[in-house]
């Protein structure tokens, strides 16, 4: 099916290598762009996890020291396609890449501290998920449930797994 989401709608799809090649290419653009800004830059979120569902929206943490000095390349992350949407300091920058046109999304990009709880969390879950079937299975129960719940709603779908992603960080946590 391809790369991108209009915006606002839920859609899973089982999981493509395409994602993974998609995902690679964008974290060498990010590197290139950003230099010694992004300490480091990881695929994260349902499109990394091999057994799961996800919607076709590629989730790129990038790990940086200082916001400032992303943000003054936000001029030429832009000129790339690395459209800047909102500064929510200490949490994250968000950027995102897509067909603005047709208002779709092919790419978040999470800029976050590196080392921070956020910047931790998009990597354990990442990692636990993929290491533990049972934890990913509930993970994508929930998952396909609330894509039917909400189809129309990303916030409410997105609001809806919260909980049990906090047990399952809460899990992985332990477990580490």
């Amino acid at each position: 099916m391809g790369i991108g989401l209009k915006r606002g709608i839920v859609r899973l799809e089982e999981h493509q290598t395409e994602w993974e090649d998609n995902a690679r290419q964008t974290i060498a653009q990010i590197k290139r762009l950003l230099g010694d800004t992004a300490v480091d830059v990881q695929h994260v979120g349902s499109t990394a996890i091999r057994s799961i569902p996800a919607k076709p929206i590629i989730d790129i943490a990038v790990g940086v020291r200082d916001y400032d000095a992303v943000l003054l390349k936000k001029e030429l992350l832009e000129e790339n396609g690395i459209i800047f949407r909102f500064d929510e300091r200490p949490a994250q920058l968000l950027f995102v890449k897509g067909d603005f046109e047709k208002d779709t999304r092919t790419h978040h990009i999470h800029v976050v501290r590196y080392g921070s709880k956020e910047w931790n969390d998009y990597l354990l879950l990442r990692d636990h998920l993929n290491a533990d079937e049972a934890a990913a299975q509930r993970y994508a129960d929930l998952k396909r449930e609330s894509a039917q719940k909400y189809p129309d709603d990303r916030n409410a779908y997105t609001d809806s797994k919260s909980s049990l992603i906090a047990a399952l960080l809460a899990q992985a946590s332990a477990a580490d």
